[in-house]
């Protein structure tokens, strides 16, 4: 195994860690996650420039890399929605993007076709990464029920009236807020735009 796969398969590795170490209690388990997390981030950059760079792309690495990225993503939504941080519907949608786009990489694969990563799957991923990492280091409460405010507004709302109260930790709560708007809006554009440009691969017409 060269390099860069053994640093893929360390990401990999990671996942369970950064998921375990969410779930201990002590109070800086969630400054700790986001250390593991961005590590994991960090190294998604790592191999794929030392696989160019180097000559070292493999059909393993091609399988491995993305599914790596989308292992960690997930398990760091689905953590945050066991912690009350975002609502399901956010996980949702993003595990369902990535799973279309993995469906639509295997329809290409089999007739022989690559489809390189597009800029805004690339600033979508950027956005999730940021949302996730000030969500993790998101001091204000849960505030109000997902159940009864799916969508956060009234979360919003507390956060701006309460806002000179805990000037600090309400700062923070409302950048994730406002990253977790920016992620789902960029996670369905270039959901979209993946689509459009790959529908050939659909074969639409014969639907």
């Amino acid at each position: 195994m060269n390099l860069p796969n053994k640093i893929t398969m360390i990401r990999i590795f990671l996942v369970p860690i950064f998921i375990i170490v969410l779930l201990l209690p002590f109070s800086w388990s969630n400054i700790v996650g986001l250390i593991i997390f961005l590590i994991a981030s960090i190294t998604d950059s790592l191999d794929g420039h030392i696989a160019r760079s180097r000559n070292m792309v493999t059909n393993f690495g091609k399988f491995l890399d993305p599914l790596a990225d989308k292992v960690l993503v997930s398990a760091a939504l689905l953590a945050l929605v066991g912690m009350d941080k975002i609502p399901s519907w956010f996980a949702t949608i993003v595990i369902a993007r990535e799973l279309m786009v993995t469906g639509i990489r295997l329809l290409a694969n089999g007739e022989g076709r690559v489809i390189a990563a597009s800029i805004w799957g690339k600033v979508k991923t950027i956005t999730q990464i940021i949302a996730i990492s000030l969500l993790l280091i998101d001091p204000t409460p849960r505030l109000a029920a997902y159940d009864a405010d799916p969508f956060m507004i009234e979360k919003i709302k507390n956060l701006f009236s309460t806002y000179f109260v805990s000037p600090i930790q309400n700062t923070i709560g409302i950048l994730a807020t406002f990253m977790i708007i920016v992620a789902i809006v960029m996670t369905i554009f270039s959901g979209v735009d993946y689509i459009v440009k790959n529908k050939d691969v659909l074969k639409l017409e014969d639907c």
